[in-house]
């Protein structure tokens, strides 16, 4: 495959270096600061993306134009940006997802069961930690679990708690801590009556998410248009 990468950070030279691997050409890396520099590079059948909402614009842009696939995996987009995407679906290939760890996949099949069997008669809770550069919380993959775990939206979602808040009520708590190097770790707690379920994915190495992005990308290839997730590769 020819691919073209947003961006130029550290998941960029990752995601370069793996394709190179795997026998795939980097047509080149781009970001919005300096967008002239695209005229200079082959054409891409696919571009893959982790690295900030601001370059989605000119992303779709690229796909329309060259008519290529997308892999998009960069958190903290608005619903009007999660629209676009969709709306890009409709046209082209497109693998969104908030996080390419195939451990992630599973732990979100794991939680739909979990949350069925236990929501009436456990406390849900929910935390996730990262990297002290992270710029969004809470992360796109904790908002992805609480989407299961609030999937008729029957709970309160309360982000953090302070002061003199009460006894719990009908509700989710969410909490985001950051510090240092942490790659992600994402936290399902179900408190119940003198009893606690945890369920927990941590991951050790952003190399995870690559991996799973490059797979991603090599499962795309040759597909029609439609939206995909990592769930299309269980």
């Amino acid at each position: 495959m020819k691919v073209l990468i947003g961006g130029k950070g550290r998941m960029a030279s990752l995601i370069r270096d793996l394709l190179v691997q795997r026998g795939h050409t980097v047509t080149g890396m781009a970001d919005a600061l300096d967008l002239s520099e695209l005229e200079t590079f082959e054409t891409a059948d696919m571009v893959i993306d982790f690295s900030h909402r601001d370059n989605l614009g000119w992303i779709i842009d690229y796909v329309r134009r060259n008519s290529c696939a997308l892999i998009y995996g960069t958190t903290g987009l608005s619903d009007e940006q999660k629209q676009q995407l969709f709306d890009l679906s409709r046209e082209y290939p497109v693998f969104y997802s908030a996080n390419f760890s195939y451990g992630v996949a599973v732990l979100q099949e794991i939680l739909k069961k979990a949350v069925s069997l236990l929501k009436d008669t456990f406390d849900m809770e929910l935390s996730e930690t990262h990297h002290n550069k992270k710029a969004d919380a809470p992360s796109g993959t904790a908002k992805a679990l609480l989407e299961i775990m609030n999937a008729d939206h029957e709970y309160e979602e309360v982000y953090g708690r302070s002061g003199m808040c009460g006894a719990r009520k009908k509700e989710i708590g969410v909490h985001s801590l950051r510090g240092g190097t942490e790659a992600g770790e994402h936290t399902v707690f179900f408190f119940g009556d003198q009893e606690t379920i945890t369920i927990t994915h941590h991951a050790a190495d952003r190399k995870i998410f690559v991996n799973g992005a490059v797979r991603a990308a090599e499962f795309l290839e040759g597909k029609p248009a439609g939206m995909y997730t990592m769930q299309d590769l269980m």
